[in-house]
This record gives structure tokens, sequence and C-alpha cells, in this order.
């Protein structure tokens, strides 16, 4: 059942994050990758929320980690994503733009973890 979990949270993580791209291209016009920074961002929110309310529970309730915190998170953020349109971005010669892209999203992305965890 742990696979049919990560594979259930996973492609509902997938889809939240193609709406979240879609969504923010209709408001947001940028050459900034905001659909992959916001969906990141919340990504990084919720898995330490659901780590904050779910770690004690986790015996209690062991669908909750392979669904939420690795398929659903795992699903909604992408690596790959960020990587491919940080270097999209240095390729037509939006360097700073890009270097900005780095900065902001792993410091961003730590800092709401570090946050959310503390205040736990």
């Amino acid at each position: 059942m742990t696979y049919f979990f990560v594979f259930l949270g996973g492609g509902l993580g997938s889809l939240a994050r193609f709406l979240v791209s879609k969504f923010s291209g209709q408001i947001f016009t940028t050459n900034f990758p905001m659909g992959t920074f916001i969906s990141n961002m919340m990504a990084c929110a919720l898995l330490a929320v659901f780590v904050v309310l779910f770690t004690s529970k986790s015996a209690e309730y062991p669908w909750i980690q392979p669904l939420l915190i690795v398929g659903f998170c795992g699903g909604f953020s992408t690596f790959s994503t960020f990587g491919n349109e940080t270097f999209q971005l240095m390729d037509s010669g939006n360097h700073l733009l890009a270097i900005f892209n780095v900065v902001i999203s792993v410091f961003v992305g730590i800092g709401l973890i570090y946050l959310i965890r503390l205040k736990s």
C-alpha cells in the first residue's frame, strides 16, 4: 500500500504544480519562472507543516508520510524544472535573473521550512 500512497500523492502533487504554473502564468508577466518558484515554495511550506503535524502520529497513520510528504510534496515541487528554467535564463542572457532564481529559491525554501518547524 505504501507504493500506492506515494503514487497517488505524487500524481496529485504534480497536478497541483501544473495548475499553479498555469494560473501564475496568467497572473504574472515576467521572465522569472514564477510558477515553479511558487509551487516549490508552497511545497516547502506544506512539507514543514506535514512534518510538524504528523511526525508524532506516524505509527498511528503510516500512510501520511508516503501520501503527503513523499508523494504530494515530491510531486508538487520540481527540481528538474527549476534547473531547466535556470539554465534557460542563463542561455538567453538573463544571468542576473538566473542567479536571483537560485538564491531566492534556496533561501526562501529553506527559510520557510526553518520558520515553520521552529514555530512548532
